[in-house]
Parts: structure tokens; sequence; C-alpha cells
């Protein structure tokens, strides 16, 4: 279970997410700022699969092939940017 507190600023939303660690280690928080538009597309996602958004986010951090889309993005932007 998690105890999830979503807060607007400005255009900006700050989602914390408070979640019980799988190896008993404890709690960690997760806290982001995302734009509106970003989090509509979010929502979307999520409701899709009848999922919150915190734990689309969750879900989608933890896949196995995360790494190398990520990997995938930041070289992509830096293409885009020239700095590669």
């Amino acid at each position: 279970m998690s105890l999830v507190r979503v807060s607007r600023l400005r255009k900006v939303t700050r989602v914390h997410a408070l979640c019980p660690d799988s190896f008993g280690m404890g709690t960690h928080v997760l806290s982001m700022r995302i734009d509106g538009e970003l989090l509509d597309r979010l929502r979307t996602h999520a409701a899709k699969r009848g999922m919150s958004v915190q734990d689309y986010v969750v879900r989608t951090l933890i896949r196995d092939d995360f790494d190398e889309r990520f990997k995938a993005a930041v070289d992509e932007t830096e293409r885009f940017y020239g700095l590669t």
C-alpha cells in the first residue's frame, strides 16, 4: 500500500509517493514535479490500465527494458540539441 499526496504549484504538479520497500528495509519516498500536459498523458495511459498515475509510473520504472529505453531517450535528446 502506498500513501500518495498530490499538490499543484502553478502549472507543475508535484507527486509524492510513500512506497513500502519489498526488501524489508523500510520505505522510500519518490517525489516528482510534472507539468500539466505530461500529467494528463500519464493519467490517460494509467486509466487505460485501470491504475493510478503513481502506480503506472512505478510500474514503468521497474520494467526490465527501462534502462535501455531511458538511455535511448537521453541519446535522442542529446542529438536533438546537438550535444553529441
